[in-house]
């Protein structure tokens, strides 16, 4: 079992050296701990000093200039699955979420009951965060939670593991912050989602957004748009029944003049044409909205076989990957010891059938 921790950083010198002897050596049910530095276009030495540590193995991927948190969180899950990951542990560079953490956020999935944890950072006893952020949070956390079918107290803890399944159904098309976006997409994937409460430390600004309604602004989008991605049918019947409601309004006036000039309800001269009017585009509108629903529905159906066809060519690259490795540890064995020319042969021997091996599955 290989566990690969990630940490996306963007000018992280200050933090990174002390997050990484903070991470743990050895966690039972793990063989390996290695660490993975997304450098998201760093211009400081965060790499330089990650790179330096010597308790785990490092390996730093860099994008050439600054891309974001949600990109450098994908890049993060595909070189991890590339390194042959079947755990993986997205924490943050600023040291906000404790090294001793991670052994309790991995277990549910190594007792084979989850696929996907995240730490609760349980916002309501936090003492650094404001009120207004403390509300915020609960009410973000609550609506996330109706649009995802979860039942996820934090629901933009960055501090979360993964199996190889749910990374290789993870897919960021955000620019913004991958949290929401995923837990919607684990969601409604059906995967098995649980959470541990955490504690956490105290750290600098968030460099993400600019204050906490430009954060809840961008946030909203982001739900908007996925539970739209998701839910196409819903989105667009829910709109639907607003225009049908008040449609349904103006043409009950309509009616209700009508009937009152055809049976004297009323002296005077009322007249509905307005009410009928505005009645009948707005019903219009309700039926054009249905409409669009049904066609984004079937779009959907398509978005989903496209989904799945990608995950299996990731799961094809990954197996391919695992099947080099193999092969390379194979002829390095081979280099390294002075066997004698029998073990010499049945080495041969064992590369030569894992190479038939692989061709027959590509073929087939």
């Amino acid at each position: 079992m290989k566990l690969i921790i990630q940490v996306p950083a963007y000018n992280e010198a200050e933090t990174i050296g002390d997050l990484l002897n903070d991470l743990p050596t050895s966690i039972p049910g793990v063989d390996s701990i290695e660490v993975l530095i997304i450098d998201d276009g760093c211009s400081d030495n965060t790499a330089s000093i990650a790179l330096q540590h010597k308790l785990h193995p490092v390996t730093v991927v860099r994008h050439t200039s600054n891309k974001g948190l949600a990109t450098a969180y994908q890049t993060g899950i595909d070189t991890a699955l590339r390194l042959g990951a079947d755990i993986i542990v997205n924490t943050d560079a600023d040291g906000q979420y404790p090294g001793y953490e991670i052994p309790r956020l991995i277990q549910p999935i190594l007792e084979g009951r989850a696929d996907f944890v995240i730490g609760d950072r349980q916002t309501k006893a936090i003492e650094h965060f404001s009120l207004q952020k403390k509300i915020l949070q609960q009410v973000g956390s609550w609506v996330v939670r109706l649009a995802s079918d979860t039942n996820v107290g934090d629901t933009v803890s960055g501090f979360r593991a993964l199996n190889r399944e749910a990374a290789l159904r993870t897919f960021v098309t955000t620019d913004f912050s991958y949290t929401i976006e995923n837990l919607i997409q684990a969601g409604k994937r059906r995967l098995t989602i649980t959470t541990i409460p955490i504690s956490v430390r105290p750290t600098r600004p968030s460099r993400l957004h600019k204050g906490n309604w430009h954060f809840v602004k961008r946030q909203a989008a982001i739900i908007a748009r996925t539970y739209a991605t998701y839910e196409p049918l819903k989105t667009f019947s829910y709109i639907a029944i607003c225009f049908f409601v008040v449609a349904m309004g103006f043409l009950g006036r309509a009616t209700y003049v009508f009937l009152g000039r055809r049976l004297n309800w009323f002296s005077g001269s009322l007249s509905n044409d307005q009410s009928l009017l505005i009645g009948g585009i707005v019903l219009v509108l309700a039926a054009i909205t249905f409409l669009m629903g049904l066609l984004a529905d079937r779009i959907g159906s398509n978005r989903r076989m496209m989904e799945e066809i990608l995950y299996r060519v990731r799961s094809q690259e990954i197996k391919e990957s695992e099947w080099r490795r193999r092969v390379e540890s194979y002829l390095q064995e081979g280099n390294q010891t002075e066997d004698p020319p029998a073990a010499k042969l049945a080495s041969h021997d064992r590369v030569t059938a894992e190479l038939i091996e692989h061709e027959s599955i590509k073929h087939d």
